[in-house]
């Protein structure tokens, strides 16, 4: 067997089997804990903000060679963002896992990957939520449905998540019905003790979702994350915290107030939702030109492309011609963290398609592959044991 460090390996050949596979622990020679920090490491953001580009790199990519994201935890065999999915993605090896943010009416924070939640819960077949339905205007689109901060924490966790996307994942369909929705710190409780029984550190890498919708309604999220990672000792540098968010200001806010990693998240369409409420007329691919990512690297550590953005399909769906996205960000100080590699042949590029069925699985290991010759420094994948076993072959 291939050493993975700090990481447990699957000894389960198939992924569908992973409920009964057993995990074997690959145990570097030293933790990130005892390893050597950057002598440039910063003591706080801001001064971190001021380390050149090649220091600032070092000091982003501190907590591990190659990151690897349990993208809404183990969302290819569990409903997302649910504890078992947290739990099965550390379970499988992965360096963190992501939990997207949104609050309560009573201003706590959850994780659900959107604040409307009637695809990933049963909150319609509860009657008595009926007139909680409604019409909001979430980032500029008319959303219909039922929106987290219209319930409490207690009436939230009344409802119980199911798969989201039930076409393409149908057996986790299996696992509809019997898992509530976490809080943020129902998550980093469960980091805190699967780290112990691992013998690893199990991160996080939590996502502000909608911030400007959110503080329009008085909810803003980051107040209550800085008051988490505080009180949970996990606002300072050698924490395996990442902090992501799709909107700008709110992360230059929180560089003036965190001590970990930043990321800058992109897409290939679009702009930050802030840019468009402030009349800034820059785009996602404006921040990802090498102008743009020099001003990212100024409030944050890393940048999270849409994996499109690092390599562009062609006419035909296929991996195209790599854009100059990473060697700009290396040359930024920056660490890139593109999402999302899912197995399944709908997500492929069609170079890796197994065949016509698009829930069918086909070969994420070349695609993978593929990203890592372009010089990533991670990825977020819904499957969480593919990239870890990736990881071990190309060592």
């Amino acid at each position: 067997m291939i050493s993975v460090p700090r990481r447990f390996v699957a000894v389960a050949a198939s992924a569908v089997a992973v409920g009964a596979s057993v995990f074997v622990p690959q145990l570097s020679s030293s933790s990130p804990q005892t390893t050597a920090q950057p002598a440039a490491q910063a003591s706080n953001a801001q001064a971190s903000a001021e380390l050149a580009p090649a220091a600032r790199l070092a000091a982003a990519k501190k907590h591990d060679d190659f990151v690897i994201v349990g993208h809404r935890g183990a969302s290819g065999y569990r409903p997302e963002h649910t504890l078992a999915s947290y739990e099965l993605a550390a379970r499988m090896g992965a360096d963190y896992i992501e939990p997207d943010l949104v609050t309560t009416k009573d201003h706590v924070l959850v994780t659900r990957h959107e604040p409307e939640i009637s695809g990933t819960t049963d909150v319609a077949a509860h009657p008595e939520f009926a007139d909680r339905k409604k019409t909001k205007n979430l980032d500029g689109v008319a959303t219909t449905g039922w929106f987290t901060e219209d319930f409490t924490l207690k009436e939230l966790k009344t409802l119980r998540a199911k798969e989201r996307i039930p076409a393409v994942r149908q057996h986790n369909t299996v696992f509809d019905g019997h898992y509530q929705i976490p809080t943020f710190q129902e998550v980093i409780d469960l980091t805190k003790r699967l780290s112990r029984e691992l013998g690893r550190p199990i991160g996080i890498y939590p996502e502000t979702k909608h911030p400007t919708y959110f503080r329009q309604q008085g909810l803003a999220l980051e107040p209550e994350l800085i008051k988490a990672l505080n009180r949970n000792n996990l606002n300072r540098p050698d924490a395996k915290v990442f902090v992501q968010s799709f909107e700008v200001a709110n992360l230059k806010a929180l560089d003036k107030q965190l001590r970990v990693p930043l990321v800058q998240l992109t897409s290939s369409a679009g702009a930050p939702y802030d840019f468009v409420v402030s009349g800034d007329k820059r785009t996602y691919a404006d921040i990802v030109s090498a102008k743009g990512l020099r001003e990212v690297a100024t409030y944050a550590d890393g940048v999270g492309p849409s994996k499109d953005q690092i390599i562009p399909l062609d006419a035909a769906g296929k991996l195209g011609k790599p854009t100059d996205l990473v060697r700009d960000a290396h040359r930024a100080g920056l660490v890139v963290h593109p999402y999302t590699f899912r197995v399944e042949n709908t997500f492929l590029p069609a170079d890796f398609d197994s065949d016509a069925v698009p829930s069918d699985s086909g070969n994420l290991f070349g695609e993978i592959a593929a990203y890592r010759k372009v010089g990533i420094d991670g990825l977020f994948s819904d499957n969480t044991d593919i990239a870890v076993a990736a990881e071990a072959e190309s060592r």
